[in-house]
């Protein structure tokens, strides 16, 4: 059963190569993308996904609000934050605040491709 990823980012581009990535990945699948905070919010109500991979930096709904929301809604659902912020006081409120996972933009993708597999409790490749 593949896991079912819901990807969140203002930048198409980004989700565009997020998408290939991820799907390219064994065992994983997008399921939905949205450009913000509000729409990852309703999309995940729809979808419901394993997981959400989700921007911080974000217009109107901020990734950490948006997060706080998703899992109000379905505890269930782990969320894996990117960023380009490497703060070590903001990672521990972003991993204080329920995310299951903080990767940074920067990385190289098999980090995110781990931490997703991680936050469903996944060890295959």
């Amino acid at each position: 059963m593949n896991t079912r990823v819901l990807l969140v980012d203002d930048h198409k581009m980004f989700r565009d190569g997020l998408r290939v990535l991820i799907n390219a990945e064994p065992g994983m699948e997008v399921v939905g993308e949205a450009v913000d905070g509000r729409e990852a919010v309703e999309m995940a109500r729809r979808l419901s996904p394993d997981v959400a991979v989700m921007d911080i930096s974000m217009p109107g709904m901020n990734g950490i609000e948006a997060m706080r929301h998703l899992l109000q809604d379905n505890p269930k659902i782990k969320v894996v934050m990117l960023s380009m912020y490497s703060s070590g006081p903001l990672v521990s409120s972003v991993l204080a605040a329920g995310a299951s996972g903080y990767v940074l933009k920067g990385s190289d993708f098999s980090e995110l491709a781990e931490a997703i597999r991680s936050a469903c409790g996944r060890k295959d490749s």
